[in-house]
């Protein structure tokens, strides 16, 4: 079988780890020039760990951890209370025991795939356009003006897939704004910085948050929930500006915010990896068309609300292989794109489930509200320090969330 999947991101390069192991032969096209090593915190539960150790790449992530102790939050006198510590196994923090930068993430899974004899990187290089898609094969024309024909076509190119938009008309993609914008980048770190998730929830549904990476820099977050139309109006507009509009705003919102608001304000105009964020999901009815297939956020982006978006990614990168591997030779891939769909898709329309109200509580629009969340995580944090109730936290390790079906292609062990 000959695939061509668009983004070196995580999903696309996973999905080619198994496929060339079921012996696929596949192109990797990425549009930037080389891998990017920016990107904020991702963490993995559940499945995507046994997937990741089906691939022997256990060691490199514990190796690129962000050395995350766990989460606690700030009051409003600046001073940390609640906290939720890293628990080995249990997901009673929410940080996860294998936290690690997207970059990173891309980084281990690339260097996992780049020297196989079937899989070939194309950097610097996009689809143009998709020429044909039938019974026979995939046609498409790459940014270089080859030509290029394939069994299957593979959309990871993430939630905004510029491949997705061409194979898939408008009326099934639905896009849901869950009413939060958030920023990212990265800020020198301080002597009094620690280890630690340091979340801060300011006034006016804002949130300011700062994390530890493994580069001896801190990882600085804002969020906010915009409070009426006018404000609304004021980020979507800023979404779809430039960042001087962006950071304009920035400044405008949380300038006396309280905590480390200015530290943050003033770092930003230097930040080589700034960048914003509109929180909104895809959902799609269908992820496959003939041979074209989207995979990842490019199929589902769960929104970070979730903290799943690289779970479902590795997880099902993994399924579609081992449906794909399944098939006779030569045989349309039709049937392994139903199976895939049809186990996979109950799983992340539960996980898209996220209500209104989950993010409106962790951002307090008034001082009573604010009052109100904090009495609450405060008494959580004491109550998950009783080890009878810690016991009840899932495992992140396990895949009970999604136990994974075994494809007798894949059974050849690797070591961890």
């Amino acid at each position: 079988m000959r695939v061509l999947i668009s983004g070196a991101g995580i999903a696309g390069p996973t999905l080619a780890w198994f496929l060339a192991k079921a012996g696929a032969r596949i192109t990797i096209v990425e549009k930037s020039k080389s891998l990017t090593p920016y990107g904020q915190n991702v963490d993995m539960q559940g499945s995507a760990i046994s997937v990741i150790k089906k691939m022997g790449l256990m060691d490199e992530i514990r190796r690129w951890n962000t050395t995350e102790k766990g989460s606690q939050f700030i009051n409003p006198s600046g001073k940390p209370f609640a906290p939720f510590p890293v628990n080995e196994g249990a997901s009673a923090s929410m940080t996860s025991e294998f936290e690690i930068l997207r970059g990173d993430l891309a980084a281990i899974v690339h260097r996992a795939t780049k020297d196989h004899p079937n899989i070939e990187y194309m950097f610097g290089t996009t689809i143009n356009e998709v020429l044909s898609n039938d019974d026979a094969a995939v046609k498409v024309r790459l940014s270089g003006g080859e030509l290029q024909e394939f069994d299957l076509l593979v959309a990871a190119d993430g939630q905004w897939s510029k491949l997705r938009k061409q194979c898939f008309p408008p009326d099934q993609v639905k896009v849901v704004h869950k009413g939060m914008y958030v920023v990212y980048w990265t800020i020198p770190r301080l002597p009094n910085d620690n280890d630690m998730w340091n979340i801060y929830q300011a006034l006016g549904s804002k949130i300011i948050t700062l994390r530890p990476d493994p580069y001896g820099t801190i990882r600085a977050m804002f969020t906010i929930m915009p409070c009426n139309d006018a404000q609304e109006k004021a980020w979507r507009d800023a979404s779809r500006s430039g960042r001087q509009t962006q950071e304009a705003l920035l400044r405008q919102e949380f300038s006396g915010a309280g905590w480390q608001a200015q530290r943050l304000l003033n770092s930003m105009a230097q930040a080589p990896d700034f960048y914003f964020h509109v929180i909104e999901q895809i959902k799609m009815d269908k992820w496959s068309n003939s041979r074209v297939v989207c995979i990842g956020d490019a199929a589902h982006a769960p929104t970070p609300i979730t903290g799943c978006g690289t779970t479902l990614a590795i997880t099902g990168a993994y399924l579609l292989a081992g449906e794909l591997s399944n098939l006779d030779d030569g045989e349309h891939p039709a049937r392994a794109l139903e199976a895939y769909e049809k186990r996979y898709h109950p799983h992340v329309e539960e996980w898209q489930k996220v209500p209104r109200f989950f993010p409106d509580l962790a951002h307090p629009e008034t001082a009573w509200k604010r009052w109100m969340f904090q009495n609450f995580i405060w008494a959580l944090s004491k109550l998950v320090t009783i080890p009878w109730v810690r016991s009840w936290a899932p495992d992140d390790s396990k895949d009970d969330d999604f136990p994974l079906p075994r494809y007798p292609r894949f059974d050849e062990k690797v070591p961890e």
